[in-house]
């Protein structure tokens, strides 16, 4: 069960995401929800047709050092460590303040709740192999649902691995940030 969850994500990411990023990528322009962001660099304007995404004003986001407070679980952007965390799968929490810093270089940030089935943690591992802006990270207390997407400026609360609005978010904003031609 878990190779064939595993395997059905990262195909559909696979074919889903193409390597369209960045300002030229194609953003939608029809859906259910328009809302605004700001971000550093400019006012954008989306229309998410995603059911459930949740778009959220970042203002100031520069460096600064030491533990920071953010008003959204997992955060969405803001203020951040000057050192990022390397997109990839972890299997326990990792600073907020340097996930915020990816989140800015234009990685989708998933969380998972450490009670989330095995097979599902699996399927969220080998999505993170084989995607190369995407960062996987347990969350240990007070997760709002099982999984979180996040990017920046953006949220989906999702309750497994196999709604297809993962993959959709994932399409959707990954590199949609203010630096994303940055590393992650």
């Amino acid at each position: 069960m878990q190779a064939v969850l595993g395997t059905t994500l990262v195909s559909l990411l696979t074919m889903a995401c193409g390597r369209a990023s960045g300002p030229s990528a194609t953003a939608p322009t029809t859906g259910p929800t328009a809302t605004t962001a700001t971000t550093l660099r400019a006012t954008v304007t989306t229309i998410s047709p995603i059911a459930g995404v949740e778009t959220f004003t970042v203002g100031a986001a520069g460096h600064q050092t030491g533990p920071l407070a953010y008003p959204q679980i997992p955060p969405v952007g803001g203020p951040h460590n000057p050192m990022w965390t390397p997109c990839a799968f972890y299997d326990r929490a990792v600073p907020n303040e340097m996930a915020v810093h990816s989140l800015e270089h234009g990685a989708i940030w998933v969380t998972y709740r450490p009670d989330l089935p095995r097979d599902q943690i699996d399927a969220l591992a080998t999505l993170a192999q084989s995607q190369k802006d995407l960062l996987v990270s347990r969350w240990d207390d007070g997760l709002p649902s099982p999984l979180v997407a996040t990017a920046w400026g953006r949220q989906l609360k999702l309750t497994t691995t196999t709604d297809p609005r993962l993959v959709d978010f994932v399409r959707l904003y990954v590199r949609q940030s203010p630096e994303p031609l940055a590393p992650c």
